[in-house]
């Protein structure tokens, strides 16, 4: 029997683009041609082997890369013009589930990022840059830090657009959060998150 080989982690920073009501999203788990912080290119093509063998359904959805925690499923995974194209819904039974959606709804959970065995890679040793022609993908994750800049969840749902009309709305900008001696909150829902802003905006106007 072979023994299990451990995949590599890409990190990208991979744009999540709609959250739904009901845990739904879509974003680009990877970006064809986009050399990321480890110099690894991924080529057009390199996931059709694999989703040909595993589908969607094969392919986990897990929280950090830990296969202790997945926290909901993917729809849809496929290769488009951008890069590979993903659709899952994040499971609300589950309170990681909850958790990770709060965050993504709020802005601060969007990147995505990729579990997978090198199939077919070539490093350049003038550049140092590796092209993966084909990779085996075994699971995309949820991450706070993604390894490629481009690769992200885009954006969350209504409840993000409320908190950020709040900060809007308060004349604040990011420095001036930064400079006020508040807990850290990014796990709030966006009601909280609107509240803290407004809080933070009477604090300023205060201390001026």
């Amino acid at each position: 029997m072979r023994p299990l080989v451990a995949p590599e982690i890409k990190r990208l920073t991979a744009t999540v683009d709609d959250v739904a009501d009901d845990g739904t999203f879509t974003g680009h788990a990877a970006i064809f041609g986009a050399e990321d912080l480890a110099h690894d290119v991924v080529e057009r093509g390199a996931f059709d082997a694999t989703l040909a063998r595993r589908g969607a359904s094969g392919v986990k959805m897990l929280w950090h890369h830990d296969p202790a925690e997945p926290i909901g499923r993917w729809l849809e995974i496929r290769e488009d013009a951008r890069g590979l194209f993903v659709r899952g819904r994040v499971s609300t039974s589950v309170a990681r589930g909850r958790e990770a959606l709060a965050l993504m709804r709020d802005g601060v959970l969007d990147g995505l990022s990729i579990g997978f065995r090198t199939v077919k890679g070539l490093r350049d040793r003038r550049s140092g840059i590796r092209r993966l022609a084909e990779v085996d993908l075994w699971e995309i994750s949820l991450v706070t830090f993604p390894m490629q800049p481009q690769a992200r969840v885009t954006a969350v749902a209504a409840a993000r657009s409320a908190s950020l009309a709040a900060l809007d709305r308060s004349g604040l900008c990011a420095a001036d959060l930064a400079s006020l001696p508040l807990r850290p909150q990014a796990d709030l829902p966006a009601n909280r998150l609107a509240a803290t802003i407004r809080r933070a905006a009477a604090l300023l106007r205060t201390a001026r």
